[in-house]
């Protein structure tokens, strides 16, 4: 039995669902489309739908990135004890979890209509290559965050069976926010990263990471007051982004000198940032 019970935890671990901030930092745009489409009012199944989707897709892009990369996972100091890297999963056996998981996916988005199955495809060939991307580009953050921000078209897609423009500029500005924090995260890894040449923005950006990042946050926000322009949206949200901007300082001033452990704090601070947007449209809808 307890052996059950430490295969269990394995694959817990392994799904990082002992550590549910990227579930969280990937559910608030999903969260954020659901309710401009819907105008403050989602479709029970479609929000229940989606929401185990992004629960589950991120699990599975969590196992085929560690087998990805189970052999650089070893010689990085924060990586080095995650369960294939360690030895404790087998990655033939972490493949087979990352099929079930995506077949569980699959199973959920065949709920919805036929337009959302379409673009599932495509959300799921983003999932399953974004972790070989970072051999071959120094952009693999970009990458990501095309693939995180797929969330959007596909909760604009179930809620109304329409993509409309103003889901591609939320989009946009979440493929973006994705680069920023994600660049964050990498920043953690930098030294061990260059020693085992491991490509990212963090390294591409060399000195100028702080700049671009503030650049980029800058863009962010201009997106997200251009979607509350095309909705009409009110007093609330335009105040949740003013906050936004807020933790967005914060997280400039936490990265200011590079430090690891701060680094991976201001990655962390993003899961406010995603909730008060949210808050912010919750608000305006409520009270509209």
């Amino acid at each position: 039995m307890s052996s059950f019970r430490e295969s269990v935890h394995n694959y817990w671990v392994l799904a990082r669902f002992d550590r549910p901030i990227g579930t969280l930092i990937l559910l608030w745009p999903a969260l954020w489309a659901l309710w401009l489409a819907s105008d403050g009012k989602p479709d029970i199944l479609v929000l229940t739908v989606i929401t185990l989707g992004v629960i589950v897709m991120r699990a599975a892009g969590c196992v085929i990135n560690d087998y990805a990369d189970r052999d650089f996972d070893p010689h990085v100091e924060r990586t080095k004890t995650r369960p294939i890297a360690a030895g404790k999963i087998k990655p033939k056996s972490a493949l087979i979890f990352f099929v079930v998981l995506c077949a569980i996916a699959f199973g959920l988005v065949l709920l919805l209509n036929t337009l959302t199955i379409k673009l599932s495809f495509i959300g799921a060939f983003l999932a399953a290559s974004y972790p070989f991307m970072k051999r071959y580009t120094h952009l693999p953050q970009a990458y990501l965050g095309i693939a995180f921000g797929w969330a959007v078209p596909m909760a604009f897609a179930a809620q109304m069976n329409a993509i409309p423009p103003v889901a591609w500029v939320l989009y946009l500005a979440v493929t973006l926010w994705a680069l920023v924090y994600d660049t964050m995260y990498a920043m953690v890894d930098k030294d061990d990263d260059l020693k085992i040449g491991v490509k990212s923005t963090a390294i591409l950006f060399g000195n100028y990471d702080r700049h671009i990042m503030a650049i980029l946050q800058c863009v962010i926000l201009l997106l997200l007051f251009i979607v509350g322009e095309l909705k009409n949206l009110g007093p609330f949200y335009y105040l949740s982004l003013l906050i936004a901007a807020g933790f967005f300082v914060y997280q400039q001033k936490l990265i200011f000198h590079r430090e690891k452990t701060a680094c991976f704090r201001a990655f962390l601070n993003n899961n406010w940032f995603g909730l008060v947007v949210f808050l912010g449209l919750l608000l305006d809808y409520l009270v509209s």
